[in-house]
């Protein structure tokens, strides 16, 4: 019975650091499994409460301003300058990308990493061109705010430079205004499709006008370039502008059943509770928008631990990774391969397929990435040989990512720290312990009939832990969280 009672909570906590992180050491969830799980919610929260911008890309060295003195040649922009800055560009956003999933992996302030992702997705941005360091102040903003006050975020994010050029803002004049950033803000970041009306799209559209962004990647409000004109937006009429509509949409109670929903779909189940998200949504909207209270309701609730919500969300390729390198401590010699890896199986930080983002869901697999995916352990923790085209060679990262050697995986693995917890298990229940650490559901017969198979006479303990891991990580369940 004690043995049973040990194996649901230490089920339990694989559960939440999954979900509310990107997994973790056997040493972590077998220790948190000894306390109660609002202690290790609480925990998770009180490691996520600290903030470190990146300053992967120095504003100085970098600033536009810079680049574009340097490319200009008597008065002209030189067209190879321009060349060797986009490429340059390209490689500060892969090593951008490269930091986010090292901090992903590292378990440090997991929580926050794992809401930016989320927020990431929400609201999609994607690298253009010139654009490194713009891309690097939009990925901060989204960690800084990702459990604060949703109104904050989305005030903060619709207003860096990244955003701003992404959809069109700039393009966003009184006498030609663009619907581009209006329409996004209300089906995209807070109402959702259908819950608003072209025309409040286009009295919107006027209120936004002047929001731009100046030369040293500043958000700028050009006063000359706004409509000052009445508008008339959800039946109200008034000289808004940009912040006013922004107001409005977190005035409409639909904005947090909006979001809610989509968190309650990423982070417990893709099959949406009406009745639990509406509950939800109305403490959400009464607690002005608080995203941690919200996240801590989810991950403290029973329901979120019931066998119908574990194992049901399909790891995008960003978490598998992240998962993989924190549950056994891999650190890889050369970004490349991390890189090709999320491109290879459609999910790459900083390059969202379009406003909407990333579909997720049953959209993650397809014949030729669930073959990559399955191999990927083997990659990884055997450093082999990969032989396989990336997604979208076209991406201005495939010149990069073309170098030679980007296919090999060298890696270092602390197997030591990963097989603390095992030293003392019998070689009999070694499978199925190593399960409980590594999978959402308890092995079947017939895998347990492969996973011997894998098992070579006269290996030692420690062998036999690290033929287990590759093997139970080659399995479709460790697809799933």
């Amino acid at each position: 019975m004690h043995m049973r009672k040990e194996k649901q909570a230490t089920a339990r906590m694989r559960h939440l650091f999954e979900r509310a992180g990107f997994g973790a050491t056997p040493a972590d969830i077998a220790d948190a499994a000894q306390s109660p799980v609002r202690k290790v919610v609480r925990m998770l929260f009180k490691q996520s409460e600290s903030y470190t911008p990146f300053t992967i890309i120095d504003p100085e060295e970098y600033s536009p301003k810079k680049q574009l003195k340097n490319m200009a040649q008597n008065g002209m922009l030189d067209r190879e300058s321009l060349k060797t800055r986009i490429k340059e560009n390209a490689e500060l956003v892969r090593d951008l990308n490269v930091a986010w999933l090292d901090q992903m992996a590292s378990g440090k302030g997991a929580l926050r990493e794992k809401m930016a992702l989320f927020w990431h997705g929400h609201f999609a941005c994607r690298a253009q061109g010139r654009n490194g360091l713009v891309m690097q102040q939009y990925a901060n903003v989204i960690r800084q705010h990702a459990l604060g006050k949703f109104g904050d975020l989305l005030i903060a994010v619709s207003k860096t430079p990244a955003m701003l050029q992404f959809l069109n803002a700039r393009q966003n004049k009184k006498n030609a205004p663009n619907e581009n950033f209006a329409r996004e803000v209300m089906e995209l970041f807070t109402l959702g499709r259908g819950n608003y009306t072209e025309h409040d799209i286009k009295e919107a559209a006027r209120a936004f006008t002047g929001w731009s962004s100046n030369i040293d990647g500043e958000f700028v409000f050009r006063q000359q370039a706004h409509d000052t004109g009445e508008k008339e937006i959800f039946g109200k009429t008034g000289a808004f502008t940009g912040d006013d509509v922004l107001t409005m949409l977190l005035n409409q109670k639909q904005t947090a059943r909006y979001i809610t929903g989509k968190l309650y779909r990423y982070f417990v189940n893709e099959q949406e509770d009406k009745q639990r998200v509406d509950t939800l949504a109305d403490a959400f909207y009464r607690s002005g928008y608080d995203i941690t209270q919200l996240m801590e309701s989810i991950f403290t609730a029973d329901w979120f631990y019931e066998p119908a919500n574990v194992g049901a969300h399909i790891k995008s390729p960003v978490e598998l990774l992240a998962g993989m390198r924190r549950t056994l401590g891999v650190q890889f010699d050369q970004p490349q391969p991390q890189v090709f890896v999320q491109r290879t199986l459609g999910q790459t930080l900083f390059y969202p397929p379009n406003v909407a983002g990333w579909p997720g869901g049953k959209n993650w697999i397809d014949s030729s990435s669930l073959l990559f995916r399955m191999k990927l352990p083997d990659y990884v923790l055997k450093a082999a040989e990969v032989n396989i085209r990336s997604k979208d060679e076209a991406d201005v990262n495939a010149e990069l990512l073309a170098k030679r050697g980007k296919n090999q995986f060298t890696t270092t693995i602390n197997w030591d720290e990963f097989e603390k917890p095992f030293q003392r298990v019998n070689d009999e229940e070694l499978p199925e312990t190593l399960a409980t650490y590594l999978l959402p559901y308890p092995l079947q017969p017939v895998q347990q009939q492969l996973l011997a198979k894998t098992l070579k006479p006269g290996q030692t303990h420690s062998e036999r832990i690290r033929t287990l891991t590759a093997a139970l990580m080659s399995l479709p369940e460790y697809q799933l969280s």
